[in-house]
């Protein structure tokens, strides 16, 4: 009773408060009839094992769900790889989150296990420790003779000596530095151009001999990142369904300057309504109008994570380049029908009012999605009631789990594996014969082609390069012919004879591999006659934003051929935002003069090109600021680490906002404005749309919503007030301080406040 008395107090204040009609009435009493019947259908989760847990999933007829491995097998999986011998390596975030308070959730308890099927059933028999006491792992990678692990805030390489952890390099010591939890690199994703990307990061990485190289790419994503048959990158955060890449992902991210680089970080799936099979009332903005439904079901994404694109071979031909997302928020995962229309690619739902998988236990909650070595779709299951991280959770949540008992337990996990119904597929195995792996870059299952790949490339097996450039030269199996070039790329085999010979070729996709290739083997001896390709490439309007964005690389090597080309370029594609947005990367410490070189050639200020160069500049610091915000972190040191882990994953480190996630701090008149505004903002949240100097920024443009970190622990209001001084005082702002006792005041003006302000709430 005390759990119904408690919502029909909230929907009485709610309807009193909003004065309808009596037609409204009407609806707002079903609304409360609906709502009262799914919490009473719902009013507990009770734990599950894994089979019975199987039992509660609505999946896509003709498939089926089948337990790989569940507690004490694996607990707390977030995220897994295989290995050669169909192993899975998985990472066990065990502490977080023990509590609502997030109660010892830096205990050194999180694990790097290695699972195996030992009888070939399809089910794990076998658990192996191979890295323990680690606090929030987030990501592993295995390359060469070692692995990737990735525990904030470094990234470590690790010798794998039998399944035995060896000698250990530190690859980067500010991996996952800032950010918190949720807001922290992984991935970790070996892509097709040999470098390994991550979610949440602009930075990527190589083993070369014994040395890590490091570079900057463009920024992508929040938790999980894929690539598709081509080596395009996709992801996504928490409110989008699926982000992506409409071009190779080493061309990007040159210009430190450059945000929101057109062709990257692209909205491939718009629609970010999701179907949940039960009523989610645990969900954080569960309180606020438009995000649950009338039978308390979440009506979009809060917690989109670990995308796939599905290239297993396994399944019916039309799930093949399908995205599928995970929502574990709504006990769900999502299925997007993907289509590419010359660069461009774009997708939709699957279905209208339903989804591929939902669950009604509560407590199932998937956190990415993987492609088998067998072709099936495996997907880990932390299998926990508390799924929000204690910086941004709410009251009203803190209630749910109270209500639910969903605190506990904690230590369970499950893996599972999506098959053709009826269907137990078997592992295909690697025995590192030279025939086979060459055989394998053919495979139908994509996980199997980049597992030959790398294996090849692991082991150094140079002598199948004769073999590999005669796979280059087979038109019939395309798929074949770009796993070729990158495996001579990663070999340090390809040359440009290659190149040329697949720019002589009809097939445009596989020029494209080859012009992404290019700059790993440009040469002195070579540059004469890229240029002379590339300038008969730059009239082809499909081909002119590849030609831009080699220009860096041509740049080092002939300055006066890469000016010429850059030229031609911005003449014949200034309207074009994707070849203006490939001259940008190209402009770093330079955009100033390449301005003044278009405005020259043509004052319109409608030119794409002159209004990126303009964004730019507008964006830059000076040396002056960059100093005065060292200065600022002195003094104001909590205020610049609340920034640094919770502000600028969404914000940016230059306080000019991030595409997909938030507006821009700098110069906002909401910072420099009335400091009630400003407080509420951060105790309460605030739901979108919201103009910032002019602009409207709203859902999909932006996160729909802004979270307050009011309702955490973790923040004292001194601290919160060093946080908004510290914001007032950066970058072009000049705004006056707020003391410990404006926090206050405005905590006591919203006494009993749970819901976030609305833009227009707070500018009456």
């Amino acid at each position: 009773m005390g759990r119904i008395h408690y919502l029909i107090s909230t929907i009485s204040l709610a309807l009193f408060a909003c004065g309808q009609t009596q037609q409204q009435h009407s609806t707002e009493n079903k609304h409360e009839k609906d709502s009262l019947a799914m919490r009473e259908k719902f009013a507990t989760s009770p734990v599950l094992d894994g089979k019975t847990a199987i039992t509660k999933m609505q999946i896509e007829k003709g498939l089926e769900v089948q337990l790989v491995a569940e507690e004490p097998m694996v607990v707390a999986p977030v995220t897994m790889t295989f290995d050669e011998r169909g192993r899975m390596w998985v990472v066990e975030m065990t502490g977080f989150m023990p509590d609502t308070s997030g109660t010892g959730e830096d205990k050194p308890d999180g694990k790097i296990v290695i699972l195996e099927d030992t009888n070939g059933d399809g089910v794990m028999d076998s658990r192996k420790v191979f890295l323990d006491s680690l606090v929030l792992p987030r990501a592993v990678c295995l390359i060469e003779n070692g692995v990737l692990v990735a525990t904030p805030p470094q990234l470590w390489f690790i010798e794998n000596n039998n399944d035995k952890p060896g000698k250990r390099v530190l690859v980067d010591d500010q991996y996952a530095a800032g950010g918190n939890v949720e807001h922290q690199p992984n991935g970790l994703l070996r892509a097709m151009d040999n470098w390994i990307y991550n979610a949440k990061s602009d930075r990527r990485y190589r083993k070369v001999g014994d040395k890590w190289l490091k570079e900057s790419t463009a920024f992508r994503g929040q938790w999980g990142i894929t690539q598709d048959d081509n080596g395009r990158l996709f992801y996504n955060n928490n409110s989008e369904n699926l982000l992506g890449d409409y071009f190779l992902p080493g061309l990007g991210g040159k210009n430190s300057h450059q945000q929101n680089e057109a062709g990257y970080n692209e909205r491939i799936v718009p629609d970010n309504h999701v179907y949940p099979a039960r009523a989610t009332p645990g969900v954080n903005r569960g309180y606020m109008k438009g995000i649950l439904d009338d039978s308390l079901r979440l009506v979009s994404f809060t917690a989109a994570c670990g995308p796939m694109i599905y290239r297993g071979g396994l399944l019916p031909y039309e799930y093949a380049g399908n995205a599928f997302v995970a929502e574990p928020s709504a006990n769900l995962i999502k299925r997007n029908i993907l289509k590419d229309s010359g660069y461009f690619v774009k997708g939709v739902q699957a279905y209208e009012g339903k989804e591929f998988l939902a669950s009604t236990d509560e407590r199932f909650r998937p956190t990415g999605l993987f492609t088998g070595p067998d072709g099936a779709i495996y997907f880990p299951d932390m299998y926990r009631g508390i799924l929000q991280h204690k910086t941004y959770i709410t009251p009203y949540l803190k209630n749910e789990v109270k209500m639910r008992e969903l605190t506990q337990p904690l230590n369970r996990g499950r893996i599972y594996r999506i098959v053709p119904a009826g269907q137990h597929p078997k592992n295909t195995l690697f025995t590192m014969r030279p025939e086979q792996l060459i055989a394998m870059l053919h495979h139908a299952n994509g996980t199997l082609r980049d597992k030959a790949q790398q294996l090849i490339i692991d082991h150094r097996l140079t002598e199948l390069a004769p073999q590999l450039r005669e796979m280059l030269k087979d038109t019939y199996q395309p798929i074949g012919q770009k796993h070729a070039l990158w495996t001579l790329e990663g070999l340090h085999q390809l040359t440009y004879a290659d190149i040329a010979g697949i720019l002589q070729q009809d097939d445009a996709g596989l020029k494209v591999q080859a012009l992404a290739a290019l700059p790993s083997i440009l040469s002195a001896s070579s540059v004469k006659p890229v240029v002379a390709v590339l300038d008969t490439l730059s009239g082809q309007p499909e081909m002119a934003p590849y030609v831009a964005y080699l220009l860096p690389a041509l740049t080092k090597l002939d300055k006066g051929s890469a000016s010429r080309l850059e030229t031609k370029l911005f003449k014949a594609y200034a309207h074009d935002r994707y070849v203006s947005a490939a001259l940008v990367n190209n402009a770093e410490n330079r955009e100033q003069a390449l301005l003044k070189q278009v405005v020259a050639w043509n004052a319109d200020t409608t030119l794409v090109l002159r209004r990126q160069l303009e964004k730019v500049l507008a964006g830059m610091e000076s040396e002056a600021t960059a100093k005065r915000m060292d200065a600022l972190r002195k003094v104001y040191p909590q205020g610049y680490r609340i920034f640094n882990t919770v502000c600028q994953t969404c914000h940016g480190k230059s306080g000019n906002g991030i595409t997909s996630m938030a507006p821009p701090l700098n110069e906002s008149n909401w910072v420099n404005g009335n400091k009630t505004s400003l407080i509420s903002i951060v105790l309460f949240g605030l739901t979108g749309p919201v103009e910032v100097n002019g602009k409207v920024y709203k859902a999909p443009e932006i996160n729909g919503d802004m979270p307050g970190i009011g309702g955490s622990d973790e923040f004292s209001d001194s601290d919160i007030a060093q946080l908004l001084t510290f914001l007032r005082s950066s970058w072009n702002n000049k705004a006056g301080k707020i003391t410990e006792a404006d926090v206050k005041q405005t905590r006591k003006l919203h006494n009993g406040r749970q819901k976030s302000f609305t833009a227009a709430e707070l500018t009456k």
